[in-house]
């Protein structure tokens, strides 16, 4: 590990987390069912859901969803995605939104998937899934929950975040949603979590890039969650020459010939090694238990074909697909 800054120091100790800073692991990836290497990640999907609780922070309970039930109408879906190759999920639904990792542990047992959780808080759709005391936390408090998450575990289980998911609104940034990616950018140098932000449109998504600077945290650590929410493809250049993420992951829902678009605009721009995809698909809805449920292969059945025609190669998709995946999720603290 490299030589830890004065300033690292002085926003760790102020949370009290030195000790998770020296602790921290690279070249792996975290799982549900414990850490692998990065090169056993294989092929990944990086944005996906399984079940969301969109009733809000101060009235979900594990008891509004019945697990197996849960599982029986998950598991024909994570079966057709390994099919295609798929080997690694990551569940974006954060804490208190949804997130349930003993729902996880099951699908991962079931469907011989490796599924990764988050750690972080959601604060977009004006802070209807943020606990009271995200109001009232400060960033180094708000990060120690966090990373004591990654240390020790979530909620008296053994399953540890494999990234930072958080969420805030469009732009710009209102002082509770700067004080989400100043946490994030303290338990991203305690741990090496990568930064996951629903964002959308791109002025969200440079202040935030701008913050994490300021704290010493590298662009290459963010993921600019819902980057195809931005009309303007510059902005995906601008970020992505700075080494942040970009991430197409609406797929699940159409637009094929968009996204092909925009991945071949980075391809011409140099930039595809910056470039993330996936469905943004799922979505188990305790109160709408026989709702339809979107699968996780459009990118396999619909946009491969799409971009095959316009000359994207083998080489391409494999990079789409496992390699910045791998790059993007391996622990490793990027500093600024």
């Amino acid at each position: 590990m490299k030589k830890m800054s004065r300033k690292d120091f002085l926003l760790l100790s102020a949370c009290g987390l030195m000790g998770a800073a020296q602790k921290t692991s690279y070249g792996d990836i975290m799982t549900v069912s414990g850490k692998i290497s990065s090169e056993q990640m294989g092929k990944a999907l990086i944005h996906e859901h399984f079940l969301v609780d969109f009733i809000g922070a101060d009235r979900t309970s594990y008891k509004r969803w019945d697990r197996v039930s849960v599982v029986r109408k998950v598991l024909p879906y994570l079966k057709e995605a390994k099919q295609q190759g798929v080997q690694t999920i990551f569940d974006c639904t954060p804490a208190f939104l949804g997130r349930d990792v003993e729902l996880l542990k099951m699908l991962a047992e079931d469907s011989g998937l490796q599924l990764v959780t988050n750690t972080g808080y959601y604060g977009a759709v004006n802070n209807k899934y943020l606990p009271p005391h995200a109001f009232t936390d400060t960033a180094e408090q708000l990060a120690g929950r966090w990373i004591y998450e990654f240390e020790k575990g979530i909620e008296g289980t053994k399953v540890k975040p494999g990234f930072i998911k958080i969420g805030v609104n469009e732009g710009p940034l209102s002082e509770l949603h700067q004080k989400l990616i100043r946490a994030a950018a303290i338990t991203h140098l305690a741990t090496g979590l990568t930064i996951c932000s629903h964002t959308g449109p791109a002025e969200a998504a440079l202040e935030q890039i701008g913050i994490l600077k300021d704290h010493g945290v590298a662009p290459s650590a963010f993921v600019w969650v819902h980057a195809q929410a931005e009309i303007n493809k510059s902005y995906y250049q601008q970020a992505a020459s700075m080494n942040s993420w970009i991430s197409l992951d609406g797929i699940g829902w159409g637009d094929f010939e968009k996204y092909a678009d925009s991945i071949e605009y980075l391809k011409k721009a140099g930039l595809l090694n910056r470039l993330l995809v996936s469905h943004d698909a799922g979505w188990y809805k305790p109160d709408e238990p026989d709702a339809p449920f979107v699968g996780y292969t459009n990118i396999f059945t619909q946009l491969l074909p799409v971009l095959q025609k316009r000359g994207i190669k083998e080489t391409d998709i494999q990079q789409l697909l496992v390699t910045n995946p791998m790059n993007a999720f391996t622990l490793s603290t990027k500093k600024y």
